[in-house]
């Protein structure tokens, strides 16, 4: 189940098995384009599967089910089950490797898809007009708004490159066997943007010496770290509550509200 598309599975008269995403709202059919013609790009630079769209229409997306299983899936009471360990040095290795493979992918070529396209000096601006944006409609926690504000002050934090991302790569959206990735799901939000968007998640949740493993294969890949890239991507992680409020905005539906509201403005123990 996503934010965007409900998501099921079917099989052939031939025994193939299929995925099946049905777009939720109209407004998301327009990112799908883009995403598919992202797809088209990606499936033959990355040495993991990425999904191949062979139905496509305003009503069904449908393509192949791709190999492996996810690192990650929820339970029916909304508990988190863990197919690939936290601390796993094969699966930071391959993360890592995938990593150099897209963020080399040309950022020209990446925007006549249609991707977003931000420039190194436009990212703190855009992140800035994003928090104000979010404030204009939500209570932010002053402890969260002070972290942010700090978070988008600190020159030495932020990258001073931007590459193709996938910009939701964690365990969930990550197919595996033996701890290896096997394919990559869900494009939606990729963008030529921060690297850091990739290496966030494996940063706030795998042991340090893990990360330490990701970014070695990344940079023995062409990949790019900076000094404080650790730092930055547990800030970046730490703003998630205000894509979410973002989200909210955009669909207008309360349940999403309601949800952002307590993720930027949680209650204090008394």
């Amino acid at each position: 189940m996503g934010l965007d598309f409900r998501v099921a599975f079917g099989r052939t008269v031939d025994g193939e098995d299929w995925v099946l995403r049905i777009p939720r709202r109209p407004d998301v059919l327009a990112r799908a384009e883009v995403e598919g013609r992202l797809l088209d790009l990606v499936r033959p630079r990355l040495d993991v599967a990425v999904p191949d769209w062979q139905v496509r229409s305003e009503e069904l997306i449908a393509y192949p089910l791709l190999p492996g299983e996810p690192g990650l899936s929820l339970t029916a009471e909304g508990g988190v089950t863990w197919t690939v360990p936290q601390d796993s040095r094969v699966y930071a290795a391959a993360l890592g490797d995938l990593l150099a493979q897209l963020h080399a992918v040309d950022a020209d070529a990446a925007a006549r898809t249609g991707v977003e396209v931000l420039e190194p000096h436009a990212l703190r601006p855009r992140r800035h007009a994003d928090l104000e944006r979010v404030a204009a409609h939500f209570s932010i926690a002053p402890a969260l708004r002070e972290r942010w504000e700090q978070w988008l002050a600190d020159d030495a934090l932020w990258p001073d490159h931007t590459v193709l991302t996938h910009g939701e790569i964690y365990p969930a959206h990550t197919l595996v066997r033996d701890e290896r990735i096997t394919a990559v799901l869900d494009w939606t939000t990729a963008a030529v943007t921060d690297p850091a968007t990739d290496l966030m998640f494996l940063a706030s949740s795998a042991p340090q010496e893990v990360f330490e493993v990701a970014l070695e294969h990344y940079t023995a890949g062409g990949g790019r770290p900076w000094p404080r890239i650790a730092e930055h991507c547990a800030a970046m992680l730490s703003a998630s509550p205000l894509a979410y409020g973002l989200y909210a905005l955009e669909t207008g539906e309360e349940e999403h509200r309601a949800a952002a509201a307590a993720a930027l403005d949680p209650p204090t123990e008394s």
